[in-house]
């Protein structure tokens, strides 16, 4: 199933009673934040009382997460199924599966397809307490989806090619004529498509056309991911490129000295995207669902994020491995966006396709 197909299908569970079926399944919603004064020894009992059993649709790899499953497992001696794939493709599966779906949890690799689940009102509302782990940037203003970490966009860039003083501040400064040849893009990637979804949200659709046609102007190299443009980068094959930043991370364990720096815009162009988790509205095992989000946010998970995956910890107190920019300055930097908001897919892909850029 191909991603545009999952934000049709966003249209069609609203358009189908997809939010009646949601509502039918609420004996198993975790507590709002309204309820949380009369209901809170409730919940703590409720998820005293965890059931045997958990199943999770992960967008997440699973040598990335497989570890930490692994370590949960273990700790609740629970049965822990797990179904891989791409997130958006899962969140399709979730809205075509409706009430039946098995899965309790969706851990989305970016905050867009979690967006577009609980506009749908496929996700539930989970408690303050957990919430508040996390800085109210990286999660569903409705408290319905929380960021497990920050990935953030950077135009990395290779230091024997470009002085630091070259760098313009704005992601639209790589439109001028001095860049021609010189940059690397991927716009088949998720994460370049989720940025270009912000753009048009932060921007304006014209703003956002016309960026794609000034990098377009400046012939850009096009690679299928972010990983062959740090590497392409690190050849000096091209000056700048458009990643997410735990790419060149995680190329310095084995090669320190490449020569390769982040630089952070002062716009949109160092969007800070999640990864995150969502308890679903048909969950069969609420209490254990919600112990699995507990658990992502613990210091022990996210120290395990900054140390293996490279990503932003977003749970307060854990830095970030290497000398990486604080999220809180990157953020005073861009204007600020409702992350639920990236799940118009869609028309980002029409609108590269008109440019044809795909």
């Amino acid at each position: 199933m191909k991603r545009r197909q999952f934000v049709y299908l966003v249209g069609i569970a609203t358009a189908s009673g997809g939010l009646a079926v949601a509502c039918d399944a609420g004996s198993n919603q975790v507590p709002t934040d309204l309820e949380q004064s009369t209901t809170e020894t409730n919940v703590e009992q409720a998820t005293a009382e965890l059931e045997k059993e958990l199943v999770i649709y992960s967008g997440r790899n699973e040598k990335l997460i497989g570890e930490l499953i692994k370590q949960f497992e273990g700790q609740t001696n629970a049965k822990i199924q797990v179904r891989y794939g791409d997130t958006a493709e899962l969140a399709a599966a979730i809205l075509e599966e409706g009430a039946n779906s098995p899965a309790d949890v969706f851990f989305g690799q970016d905050a867009g397809a979690l967006g577009a689940l609980q506009k749908v009102g496929r996700t539930v509302a989970l408690p303050t307490a957990l919430l508040n782990k996390v800085d109210s940037a990286y999660r569903s203003p409705e408290g319905k989806w929380v960021g497990v970490t920050g990935r953030v966009r950077t135009v990395d860039y290779n230091t024997n090619l470009v002085k630091v003083e070259e760098l313009p501040s704005s992601i639209f400064g790589f439109t001028e004529p001095q860049w021609q040849g010189k940059i690397g893009w991927a716009p088949t990637n998720g994460s370049f498509q989720s940025f270009v979804t912000a753009l048009r949200v932060v921007e304006g659709e014209d703003k956002a056309k016309e960026w794609l046609e000034g990098i377009k102007a400046n012939n850009p190299k096009v690679y299928p991911n972010n990983t062959s443009i740090v590497e392409a980068l690190s050849r000096g094959e091209i000056a700048v490129g458009f990643v997410n930043h735990y790419y060149l991370e995680r190329i310095k364990q084995n090669n320190p000295e490449v020569p390769v720096a982040h630089h952070f815009t002062e716009d949109v162009g160092s969007l800070v995207n999640v990864a995150g988790v969502a308890i679903l509205d048909s969950a069969k095992n609420p209490n254990i669902a919600q112990r699995f989000t507990e658990f992502l946010l613990n210091e022990e998970a996210q120290n395990y994020f900054a140390n293996e995956t490279f990503e932003y910890p977003l749970a307060s107190g854990v830095a970030p491995k290497g000398n990486l920019e604080s999220l809180s300055k990157i953020r005073k930097q861009d204007k600020q966006i409702d992350l639920s908001n990236l799940d118009d897919l869609d028309n980002t892909l029409k609108l590269l396709q008109e440019v044809a850029i795909i």
